[in-house]
């Protein structure tokens, strides 16, 4: 398993929702895709990184996920009902983080799905910083 972070790239985590954290939750309830959209070096070599979750649940507000493409779906090999990169909320953890799982049906075993599109990617990151300076991000802090 390559543990160096793909910043771009769609990887399996448990994703802790910002509301089951609220309540009082400290793991997520399933694995899911994630799209890590930022990596940052802290304290010399420690890397602390931010994910956001990706739903077949399309979001209440439209303004705050982008859908993914049939075709990038595919091309993961991810399911193919519709799906949304949720940009308002991220878990952010020192990586890489025991919440990292194997992506499901990948041989040899691995984090990664694959990558997103360029643009695809940088949209969710400018829409989650967006969100971020407007103090309108719900960050769950993990393992920092």
């Amino acid at each position: 398993m390559t543990l160096a972070p793909r910043v771009g790239w769609l990887l399996a985590y448990s994703y802790l929702w910002a509301d089951d954290h609220r309540r009082g939750a400290e793991e997520g309830v399933k694995n899911r895709p994630c799209a890590l959209v930022a990596a940052t070096r802290r304290d010399g070599d420690r890397i602390v990184v931010i994910v956001v979750p990706v739903t077949h649940s399309p979001p209440a507000d439209p303004q705050t996920a982008i859908e993914i493409p049939a075709v990038t779906k595919a091309r993961l090999g991810l399911d193919p009902e519709r799906s949304w990169i949720i940009c308002n909320e991220a878990n952010v953890f020192a990586w890489p983080g025991p919440d990292l799982r194997a992506a499901a049906g990948r041989k040899p075993p691995t984090i990664w799905y694959g990558p997103l599109p360029p643009k695809l990617a940088a949209a969710a990151r400018e829409k989650l910083l967006g969100f971020a300076r407007a103090g309108r991000l719900r960050r769950v802090p993990r393992t920092e």
